[in-house]
């Protein structure tokens, strides 16, 4: 099967396009400040991005959400570790889901 001319152009520019946003992230981590007020605000930001991800399917989810959302805070506050939590809740709302039939 051959790719058109426009496709290949495209699939190179996005390469572009990604290797141009990567090294640009490598290069502007070196100048961030590693102390002080900014540098503790940019250690939250991964943690405010997955709440707003999960929070508006808790509020709007149904029982199930509300099953997984219970069982990964308590995996959370016994184990105190984020990949077991996230996993812990991954598997809670697939579960709760086949389980409730949502």
């Amino acid at each position: 099967m051959l790719a058109s001319p426009e496709a290949l152009v495209t699939i190179a520019g996005m390469l572009l396009v990604t290797l141009a946003v990567k090294a640009s992230g490598l290069l502007l981590a070196n100048r961030l400040p590693q102390t002080g007020f900014i540098a503790a605000w940019l250690r939250h930001i991964p943690g405010a991005v997955l709440a707003s991800l999960v929070a508006p399917a808790i509020a709007t989810g149904n029982a199930a959400e509300a099953l997984a959302a219970a069982v990964t805070t308590l995996v959370f506050l016994l184990t105190r570790n984020l990949f077991v939590t996230m996993a812990a809740g991954v598997l809670a709302v697939f579960l709760a889901r086949m389980a409730l039939g949502a």
